[in-house]
């Protein structure tokens, strides 16, 4: 039986965390929102579609917030590595902070799906990881407090950064993450405001706040050798350039959202292209998109 590459089932948890780190009109204006955003954004690697996902950003009840990621490997590489997951978070909003009740990912690798389920108390505190393993019964994990205590989930955390910026703040923030096995700071760094144009891969061209993302190691089982995102990270890095996202504000009512990811890697370098917004019943859909 052939079984999930390490390297794809570890970036793509870093995928999920960093997707976010990713909108309507090439004008820069606000659109009417009725407090639910959804995107889907396609990430390039020398020209050609690796990757889509689909985003959803809910925050049309004023004391919950929602977040969905869908992705899937896709043409070429969907043949080669069909994989495709999803990442979720729901979750209290209380005053100023987000605070998780449930974090939900899932990935599917030719057919055998891992489901993991992170579940919160509204004052902060982890309960409990359960695993579904594929065809293995499901497994109730007690976590030791050292990787836990203090921590929050990987979409929440960005989410925060969104909501900053969309205040006017720079895109700094910086927060502990546990995915499971480890812990880690995962960490946005302001870099500057741009002017962004749009184009017939991303339907978004306006004002936008460029940061870098960066994770570091703080506890559990990592290797000594990066792996999955970090050797991600790293690669970028020795080449003079960290994961980069741009944010925007693109609804009235709502947190600021990534526009455009860049990340470069030792086999070039990717893309995500905001390619379809949609909020208040209203839709922009980008020109590439259109054409396939």
């Amino acid at each position: 039986m052939m079984t999930r590459p390490k390297a794809l089932k570890n970036s793509s948890k870093g995928w999920a965390a960093v997707l976010f780190a990713l909108a309507l009109c090439t004008s820069g204006n606000a659109a009417a929102s009725d407090g639910v955003q959804k995107m889907i954004y396609d990430v390039y690697a020398g020209g050609f579609r690796v990757v889509q996902a689909d985003v959803t950003i809910d925050y049309s009840d004023p004391r919950h917030y929602g977040l969905f990621m869908g992705a899937a490997t896709y043409g070429f590489l969907g043949k080669l590595a069909p994989w495709h997951g999803t990442f979720e978070t729901s979750g209290w909003i209380l005053g100023d902070r987000l605070q998780p009740q449930l974090h939900r990912s899932s990935a599917t690798w030719r057919g055998e799906e891992e489901i993991k389920s992170y579940n919160y108390t509204k004052k902060g505190g982890f309960k409990n990881l359960v695993i579904k393993d594929h065809d293995k019964p499901e497994e109730v994990q007690e976590i030791e407090s050292d990787l836990t205590d203090g921590t929050t989930d990987a979409l929440t955390a960005a989410l925060s950064v969104f909501n900053t910026v969309a205040n006017g703040g720079d895109c700094t923030g910086t927060s502990e993450v546990f995915d499971g096995e480890r812990r880690f700071e995962q960490i946005f760094t302001h870099v500057k405001r741009t002017e962004l144009s749009a184009s017939k891969y991303n339907i978004y061209g306006g004002p936008a706040v460029e940061c870098t993302v960066e994770i570091k190691p703080v506890a559990g089982g990592w290797s000594e050798k990066p792996r999955g995102w970090l050797s991600i990270q790293e690669q970028g890095r020795d080449r003079g350039m960290m994961p980069t996202v741009w944010l925007a504000n693109v609804s009235d009512d709502g947190p600021a959202v990534p526009v455009k990811i860049r990340v470069k890697t030792a086999y070039g370098t990717l893309f995500m292209h905001l390619a379809q917004y949609e909020t208040g019943g209203n839709m922009v859909v980008a020109e590439k998109r259109q054409d396939n």
